[in-house]
């Protein structure tokens, strides 16, 4: 009797992995509002491109680039996460399937989610350095405004290059 109760628990608990399920259609939504923000830019963008100098044209790229990464960043959460914990993904052509899938362990996850952050994050620094001494009314931002946005970043560097470590010695004391 008590072996059947545990084994009724433990297949609860491990059914209880579809429970993610709606939070990767959700991240699905999510991803379709990233491509919604991409289009509506493009949109906005491609009918100034005459009247626009070369700064303003690299500014319109580095913010669909930033969208762009958003949205691979995404698919990475979404596609890892769901074979790393609800169920193996069965695409019907082995051709369709992409390499880095299944191939992804929860420690490839975090380095390829912080990489992610760390060029999001770069491109939006970059961003806010083009527009320093454009005189536009519009940057609302300042000295300590900047500073913060460098300082932000390098702690997602550090902690880029701290997880990296903390996976390097795992692995080392492993073997």
């Amino acid at each position: 009797m008590a072996n059947q109760i545990e084994k009724s628990f433990e297949k609860t608990l491990f059914g209880s992995r579809w429970l993610m399920a709606p939070m990767y259609l959700g991240l699905v939504v999510a991803l379709g509002m990233l491509v919604f923000v991409f289009v509506h830019e493009v949109a906005n963008y491609l009918p100034l491109v005459h009247s626009m100098n070369a700064d303003k044209v690299i500014l319109v790229v580095l913010t669909l680039i930033d969208l762009t990464l958003a949205g691979n960043l995404l698919l990475i959460v979404l596609f890892s996460g769901y074979e790393s914990f609800v169920s193996k993904l069965d695409v019907a052509e082995a051709s369709e399937r992409l390499g880095w899938m299944g191939t992804v362990d929860f420690s490839g996850l975090k380095m390829k989610l912080i990489a992610s952050i760390v060029a999001i994050s770069a491109i939006h620094l970059l961003k806010r350095f083009m527009e320093i001494g454009k005189g536009k009314g519009d940057i609302g931002f300042g000295n300590s405004e900047l500073m913060w946005l460098v300082v932000i970043h390098m702690v997602f560097v550090l902690s880029g290059v701290l997880m990296a470590l903390m996976d390097y010695l795992t692995a080392r004391a492993k073997k």
